[in-house]
């Protein structure tokens, strides 16, 4: 069996930067072959703005921000399209105020890189909801869209022994918090996952955007690590070089934080993102991506406190492996 099936990680994955010019703006990827996206996450770097969410379920003008509970928002200036090779901004200045720098997070949807977008409507009561990622998912992240006031429910499948009963809260720093009413005690099968009372995954006649990954070696993974409150680690083996991580600490509070590829500091390290913050990128030099994986740097507790513990979610760069069993250059 080959290492991975997932040669060109840009084909489902990409992060892009730009720089606003305060009216419509096309903007193309930077990747080696062309890739449409589904989702894309926008986050102004160089100023306060929550980090803006559109995806093809919903369609273009349709937004969600990480760190707000708001539903959806349609101001007509956000995104007018997801083209065949980017997408195209308006003028609003949380995506494209002008001389503002920004960052695009960009996924394609499909079971190849595991990962499919859902909308489903809440009824309030213990329900399955189908997807097509034909593997068991390990990341769900749910919102509704249509009610105020709601938070952004996290599944995660090494969320605790027990990860069924145990929902993380993307727009908080909350530890992680045991409530069946979330999944319903209830692990995700290859076909279904299981909603059970709570609003935050499933209220009486509101819409949910659901958006599901499973890992795939060389392109994704999502599992855990133990801080160890030491700048020269923890060290966090993934098989590929990361152009994406985020992380977050579960025994206690702690911000989400998120490092890139293509937003390093002067000293070539990731610059920092608090998904749950309308906080600008920080120079904090949390991360350091490496061939096969990446260390956190930073002693602090958001990241890596002695003996706590962190989940983490990743997406490729490249490969450490080809489909053809070639090592990939590390450049």
């Amino acid at each position: 069996m080959a290492y991975t099936t997932i040669d060109n990680p840009e084909l489902y994955f990409q992060v892009k930067t730009y720089t606003g010019t305060g009216s419509s703006n096309a903007i193309t990827l930077d990747g080696s072959e062309d890739m449409q996206p589904d989702w894309i996450a926008i986050k102004r770097r160089n100023a306060a703005s929550g980090t803006q969410n559109m995806d093809s379920v919903r369609g273009a003008a349709a937004k969600l921000a990480w760190n707000e509970t708001s539903g959806e928002e349609s101001p007509g200036n956000i995104l007018s399209s997801f083209n065949s090779n980017g997408f195209t901004v308006g003028d609003s200045a949380a995506v494209n105020g002008s001389s503002d720098t920004f960052v695009a997070w960009c996924w394609k949807e499909t079971a190849t890189a595991g990962f499919d977008i859902v909308d489903y409507d809440g009824d309030g009561s213990i329900r399955t909801v189908s997807h097509s990622l034909s593997a068991v998912p390990h990341v769900i992240i749910t919102k509704v869209y249509e009610r105020n006031g709601e938070n952004w429910a996290v599944y995660h499948h090494k969320n605790t022994s027990d990860p069924e009963t145990d929902y993380l809260i993307l727009n908080g720093t909350n530890a992680t918090a045991d409530q069946t009413n979330y999944w319903n005690d209830t692990a995700p099968t290859s076909s279904v996952f299981t909603v059970a009372s709570d609003t935050s995954t499933n209220n009486n006649g509101s819409a949910y955007v659901a958006h599901l990954w499973t890992g795939k070696q060389g392109f994704s993974r999502f599992e855990s690590y133990i801080g160890i409150e030491d700048a020269d680690g923890a060290y966090v083996h993934l098989g590929f070089r990361p152009a994406w991580v985020l992380v977050k600490r579960v025994n206690d509070t702690g911000n989400w934080q998120l490092g890139s590829n293509k937003t390093l500091s002067s000293t070539g390290l990731p610059l920092t993102f608090y998904p749950n913050s309308q906080l600008e990128e920080q120079n904090e030099g949390d991360f350091d991506f490496l061939s096969t994986g990446f260390k956190i740097k930073s002693t602090g507790t958001d990241a890596n406190g002695s003996g706590d513990d962190y989940l983490f979610c990743a997406f490729a760069d490249a490969p450490l492996v080809n489909s053809n069993g070639v090592p990939t250059t590390c450049g």
